[in-house]
Formats: C-alpha cells, sequence, structure tokens
C-alpha cells in the first residue's frame, strides 16, 4: 500500500515538473533565437533554420520568433513565423494576437481587429486579445471598444476592466468618460501610467481638486513622480492655492526623478509666483519660459501676454506696454480686441500721471484706435465710442468739446436701427448724456443750446424713465 503510495506521488511529482522542463526548454530557445533576430547576422537564415526544425510543432517558440522579428520591424519574417505556428495550431490565440500585431503595425486597423476577434473566439479568456481590439477599433469605434471590453469582464471578473475602459476612453479625448471609468476601478491596483491618465482627464475636465487628490494618492507611492507632482504643482495653481503650489513646483523642479521641463511648466511657475504676490520671480519665470522651444508662435504669444499681465499687475505699465506690444507682434493675426487691450493699458496707465504726460498716455491710446479703423472696420462703431471716452478724459470739464464729433458720429450710426440691444441703448445713453452736458454748458453762450440739451436728456427718458441724472438735467434746462 505505502509502495503504491510513493508511487502516486512520485508520478504526481513527475507530471508537475515536465511541463516546467519544457518550459525552461522552450525559455532557452527562445531566448537564444530571440537573441539571434535581434543581431541580424548575415547568415540569420541558416542560423534559425536547425531551431525552426526542431520546433516546427511548437507553437510557443515559432509565436516567441515571430514576436523578435516583430519587435525589430520586420513583418515579413513575423508573418512567415506566424505562418509556421498556425501550421502548428490552427487554434491558437498567441497566434492570432501575433497576427493582428502585425496588421496593427502595418496600419490595417480593421484586420488587426479581425485577427484579435478570432484569438478571442479561441480563448475568451485572455485579457490580451480583448484589450489590443479595443484599442485599434476605438479610432473606428470607441463605444464598440468598450462593448469588447465589457465582455471581458463577463469571461474575467478577476481583470481590472474599469481601468482598461478608462485608458481607451482617455487616447479617444473622451476625458470626462475616462475619469468616470477611472473612478470604478479599485485605485490602489492602478499603476502609475494609469494613476497619471487618471489624474489628467480629471484635470483637463477642470476638476482641479479632484485631480490633485489622484496626484497626492499618487505621490503617497511615488513621492519623486515628476507626473504627479506636476499635476499636483498644476491643480493647486489653478485652485489659487498659490502657497503649496509653489511647494509642489519645488518637488518637481528639484525633487523628482527623471524630470523634464517644458515652457509650459516654467509658464504655470511663473502663475503660482504671481498669484503669491512674487513678481519678481514671476518675470523671471515667464523670460525662462519663453527660452524654452515653443512650437508655434501663437503658445509663444500667450507667455509673452502672461509676461505682460504680470508687470500689468504691479503697475510697471512701461514694461506691460512693451511686452504686450511684443505680444501682438508675435500673435501676428491679432483681432480687434487684442490691439484694442493696449489702448485700455494706456488708458490705465495715463490714470496714474498727471498734467501734459498723463494726457500723453491717452493721446497714445486713441492713437491705437485710430491705426485700428482701416485695419478693423467692422469695429468702427466700437472704435468711434472708445475715441469718444479718451477723448472726453482729456476735457474732463467738457470745455473744448473734444468728444462731441465722435459721440455724435456714434448716435448717428445706432439711432437709424429699427430694434436696438440693450448694448445699443447703455451706448446711446453715454452719448446723449455727453451731448446734454455740452449743450447746456452752452445755454448762457447760444440760448439755442437750451433746446438741444433738452433733448438730449430726453432721449435718455425715453430709454430709461428713471435716469436721475437726466431728470436733474432737465430742471436746469426748464429754468
Amino acid at each position: 500500500m505505502k509502495r503504491l503510495k510513493y508511487l502516486l506521488i512520485g508520478t504526481f511529482m513527475l507530471a508537475l515538473c515536465a511541463p516546467a522542463v519544457a518550459q525552461d526548454d522552450n525559455a532557452a530557445v527562445i531566448d537564444d533565437a530571440t537573441k539571434l533576430i535581434k543581431s541580424k547576422p548575415a547568415d540569420l537564415e541558416d542560423q534559425l533554420k536547425p531551431i525552426y526544425k526542431k520546433n516546427k510543432k511548437n507553437e510557443d517558440v515559432l509565436v516567441a520568433m515571430g514576436r523578435a522579428f516583430l519587435d525589430v520591424k520586420d513583418t515579413v519574417n513575423a508573418a512567415a513565423y506566424a505562418e509556421y505556428a498556425l501550421k502548428a495550431n490552427k487554434k491558437s490565440a498567441p497566434v492570432f494576437i501575433l497576427l493582428g500585431d502585425i496588421a496593427a503595425l502595418n496600419n490595417d486597423g480593421g484586420q488587426a481587429a479581425g485577427y484579435y476577434n478570432q484569438a478571442i473566439y479561441f480563448d475568451p479568456k485572455n485579457p490580451d486579445a480583448y484589450y489590443k481590439y479595443a484599442n485599434v477599433y476605438r479610432k473606428i469605434s470607441p463605444t464598440e471598444a468598450v462593448s469588447r471590453l465589457e465582455d471581458l469582464r463577463t469571461q474575467r471578473p478577476d481583470i481590472a476592466v474599469d481601468a482598461m475602459i478608462g485608458h481607451i476612453h482617455y487616447v479617444s479625448n473622451e476625458f470626462a468618460k475616462a475619469a468616470e471609468s477611472y473612478a470604478k476601478a479599485d485605485r490602489n491596483a492602478l499603476d502609475e501610467h494609469q494613476l497619471t491618465e487618471y489624474a489628467m482627464a480629471l484635470y483637463f475636465g477642470q476638476k482641479y481638486s479632484e485631480s490633485l487628490e489622484v496626484a497626492k494618492f499618487g505621490l503617497g507611492k511615488m513621492p519623486r513622480d515628476a507626473a504627479f507632482n506636476r499635476l499636483a504643482f498644476f491643480n493647486c495653481t489653478d485652485l489659487k492655492d498659490y502657497p503649496n503650489a509653489l511647494m509642489y513646483a519645488d518637488a518637481l523642479f528639484n525633487k523628482s526623478d527623471s524630470a523634464k521641463f517644458s515652457y509650459y511648466d516654467y509658464t504655470y511657475y511663473g502663475n503660482a509666483y504671481n498669484g503669491n504676490k512674487q513678481f519678481d520671480k514671476a518675470v523671471e519665470m515667464y523670460k525662462k519660459a519663453l527660452e524654452q522651444e515653443i512650437d508655434n508662435n501663437e503658445k509663444r504669444a500667450g507667455v509673452v501676454k502672461q509676461l505682460s499681465d504680470c508687470y500689468l499687475e504691479q503697475e510697471d505699465y512701461s514694461n506691460a506696454i512693451a511686452s504686450y506690444q511684443d505680444y501682438l507682434k508675435t500673435l501676428g493675426n491679432a483681432s480687434a480686441n487684442d490691439v484694442a487691450a493696449l489702448a485700455q493699458i494706456y488708458i490705465q496707465y495715463a490714470d496714474t500721471l498727471k498734467d501734459s504726460t498723463r494726457n500723453e498716455m491717452f493721446r497714445k491710446a486713441e492713437q491705437v484706435y485710430i491705426d485700428m479703423e482701416q485695419k478693423y472696420p467692422d469695429a468702427l462703431e466700437y472704435i468711434t465710442f472708445m475715441r469718444a471716452r479718451v477723448n472726453s478724459y482729456i476735457d474732463p470739464e467738457t470745455k473744448e468739446g473734444l468728444a462731441k464729433p465722435y459721440y455724435e458720429k456714434v448716435v448717428s450710426m445706432i439711432e437709424p436701427r429699427a430694434e436696438k440691444s440693450a448694448s445699443d441703448n447703455a451706448r446711446l445713453v453715454e452719448c446723449y448724456r455727453y451731448l446734454g452736458y455740452y449743450y447746456l454748458l452752452q445755454m448762457e453762450k447760444d440760448p439755442a443750446a437750451k433746446e438741444t440739451s433738452t433733448s438730449y436728456w430726453n432721449k435718455i427718458l425715453a430709454i430709461d424713465p428713471n435716469n436721475e441724472i437726466a431728470k436733474q438735467a432737465l430742471t436746469l434746462t426748464t429754468k
């Protein structure tokens, strides 16, 4: 009895060991063949012949050799060995996955998806086939790709399908869906790449607090990870938590492994310093950003504008103006609003000055509007209205009536309209108020001015019956 028992145990152990030995043999053969293929000797074909002859019925070795060829982008030989493996086993999922990978490398997504489907048919529990199918099919239909992964969930409830679905949505730029799928996954089971995509998806969806939470979770595992430090830095900056933003910025730039920096990182650093009222350091970072490679003028212009805004924040108007002019030049095809903003900086600057230097800045603002007239004819009403305002700033007591011709021109543009917007009416009220006051001041010299002034105040009341300024002015014109 004992002898029978030991015989059974021995047989059982032999059964366990046999595949392991075969597996070890395969591993050694595969390793040798792979090294040979990757070294690309002149007599490669001759050296591979004995390996092939010994293993022509061993699909594992043949598939591995096909993969080695695929790794060096030799799709012809990869396909040949896939066919050899298919002869060894026509129902092998790994063979069809290899064929699918070859088709994918040849940019034939439809054929690749077909091979992956065959792999799923022969091995419904192989997650690799589902994932690869979803990855190629997402370009055609992300919905169908996700549906295939849901099939995997049925077959393999132990697989983190939600993370796979999150990735498919992420690479398809469906960030809300990506975040939603990743949220269903066990966060502890997500790898660095998946956690980064999760945090990025939330960031792109402007869910900064949630993105920060995921980034901090990642930092709990990998405190020197550049991606997580960067995301924590960006999120804190956008949340206006500038002290913590600067802490994470320091971690990114000085305490992260293998970190590479772009103009965008330096720009955000500038934003964090700017928000923390450390303007000199902010300027330094924006300038540092402009020293980096920036792939188009629009992005470069954006950094230059932030530099200008930073100067403006600290009321350094000379540098703000110079930087804004550089912004317009870099942008090239600036809009009317972009150009008009330069005039507004001159106006802000003028408000800090006195006497002739004050009016000099107002004149520079007006010159911006004058220059705009030919370039932006569709904005003529706005330009004329702003010239009226600037001239009223130069002549605050309306002694010279500098703004009069411009306000009259605006009135002539708006009044004929059958339907007027709220903005139209607001502009008319401002025009009428100026003109009404101008003629009110002329009444002593010109009796006819009384009637003109009265007409303007009544026009205001027709638009705004409760306008107190118009009511008080009418008491003056009726005396």
